[in-house]
């Protein structure tokens, strides 16, 4: 069994800033990769921002410039540092991770539940 714990959202001023972290747990061999996700009111989820084990990242070009992914993997924490907040960025935010659970097993796709951020004007 494998948890993903969101946290960091809140409420924020246009312009402001905001940390998310996401911690993983349970019964973990290896993480392929971990990420955040989004989803506002009545859109879609899309990618926001993911790192790989090797620490290659990919930030979604909405974000770029303004976010940053970082990772500790003796913490298997990922962090999204979300700066020049912008009220278009006001979702739930899902950390989401590809993880193998022993030797030998293919990773599988885990979400945490959650956190919402909301950027006022």
């Amino acid at each position: 069994q494998v948890q993903l714990v969101e946290s960091g959202g809140g409420l924020v001023q246009a312009g402001g800033s905001l940390r998310l972290s996401c911690v993983a747990s349970g019964s973990i061999f290896a993480i392929n990769y971990m990420g955040w996700y989004r989803q506002a009111a009545g859109k879609q989820r899309e990618l926001v921002a993911r790192i790989s084990s090797g620490g290659n990242t990919h930030v979604a070009d909405s974000v770029k410039g303004r976010f940053t992914i970082s990772k500790n993997t003796a913490k298997n924490t990922v962090y999204l540092q979300m700066n020049s907040l912008k009220p278009e960025d006001t979702a739930v935010y899902y950390c989401n991770a590809d993880i193998a659970t022993d030797f030998g097993y293919d990773g599988e796709d885990y979400w945490g539940k959650g956190t919402l951020v909301t950027v006022s004007s």
